[in-house]
């Protein structure tokens, strides 16, 4: 089951696996994924293509802070 928080009134949805991010996650929302790398950051946009980082965080606190961050700034 996914988890959403909002900040800066953008939803970070962290979510689990098996969940498909189009089915949680609406334009302007960021999402976190976890895989065997480490915690990736995307962002969906407008009309539902998505974009994210090149690499993954190591920690699901940092992915987050990062999507706060990208909040902040308006790059969500």
């Amino acid at each position: 089951m996914s988890d959403k928080i909002v900040h800066r009134g953008v939803a970070i949805v962290t979510l689990a696996d098996g969940d498909l991010m189009l089915e949680h996650c609406k334009p302007h929302d960021i999402a976190i994924r976890q895989d065997a790398s480490g915690w990736w950051t995307y962002f969906v946009g407008e009309n539902g293509e998505v974009d994210g980082y090149d690499e993954a965080f190591p920690s699901r606190d940092q992915a987050i802070w990062a999507a706060k961050a990208a909040a902040e700034f308006g790059e969500g």
